[in-house]
């Protein structure tokens, strides 16, 4: 019960931590994405490079990397369960067949998926699972540059990630999200233009605004998935601690009424025995 209320504690203050990182993030990062995707595709008739691919789409025998991203630890509930469970079906159902050619490559970013896919005999290309232990902007860049790298050299023709999305501490939402290709945001409503008839001044021009613009979106992307799969591990540990604790508290409640019981009937007898010996004599 000590341990437990102990991991509880350093859990909810890693948490505090984290919400408050992930909440602050949030509006940037997704007003940062809706800008980056309403403009790409106004501009791939004149993007060169990683730019002209970033926002394409292969709909056959396309090479895809699957990223789950969960915890390296365990005692977290059904934290990394839930994200095995996702990752199991997206496989079997959404890429069969692209799997079955050998198509699906998996990165893990958690000790846990990684073991237990490897003991399943899933094809598993790597990880980067030390990403978690020191989790930062800085650190998360060079492995943003190498999937856009990747993606540009055409290796992979489309990066999907599968984490859990911190809602509050006892809930997190299951999410599957396409990192690559870029996904166009569509008009709010039918009055709204299509975002190639809107009316903008750019300045510098767009292919520059954009060619600065879609690393930045994309790094800041990737820091938001790793910062909210990190703030939900914490909750949902912080949960199953509180529940190990309480658990813990009513055994030793149920185990100190046995311990009375037994010690009363071990006094009881004495007296008895006392008793019968006195009325013996």
């Amino acid at each position: 019960m000590q341990i437990t209320s102990a991991m509880k504690m350093v859990s909810a203050s890693k948490l505090r931590k984290s919400q408050t990182a992930i909440l602050a993030l949030r509006p940037y990062a997704s007003k940062l994405q809706e800008i980056m995707s309403r403009f790409t595709s106004a501009i791939q008739s004149s993007s060169e490079g990683v730019y002209a691919k970033i926002h394409k789409e292969n709909p056959k025998d396309e090479k895809i990397l699957l990223i789950p991203v969960a915890s390296n630890k365990g005692l977290c509930g059904v934290f990394n369960v839930n994200v095995l469970r996702e990752t199991l079906r997206v496989i079997s159902d959404d890429y069969k067949t692209q799997y079955e050619k050998g198509n699906v490559d998996i990165l893990c970013i958690s000790k846990k998926i990684e073991e237990t896919l490897r003991f399943r005999k899933y094809r598993v290309s790597g990880n980067e699972n030390e990403l978690l232990d020191k989790l930062s902007y800085e650190n998360i860049l060079p492995f943003a540059e190498r999937l856009m790298t990747d993606f540009a050299e055409e290796k992979y023709d489309r990066i999907v990630f599968i984490y859990n999305q911190f809602k509050n501490a006892g809930t997190q939402i299951l999410v599957k999200e396409q990192f690559l290709p870029i996904v166009s945001t569509e008009p709010i409503d039918a009055e709204e233009k299509p975002v190639d008839e809107m009316e903008y001044i750019f300045q510098p021009s767009k292919e520059e605004i954009l060619n600065s613009l879609i690393p930045k979106s994309l790094k800041l992307q990737l820091y938001k998935i790793l910062l909210d799969s990190f703030t939900s591990e914490h909750g949902a540990r912080m949960v199953s601690m509180t529940q190990a604790t309480d658990n813990a508290a009513e055994l030793l409640k149920d185990l100190n009424l046995s311990y009375n019981k037994a010690r009363q009937g071990a006094i009881t007898n004495e007296i008895i025995e006392i008793v019968g010996g006195a009325n013996a004599l």
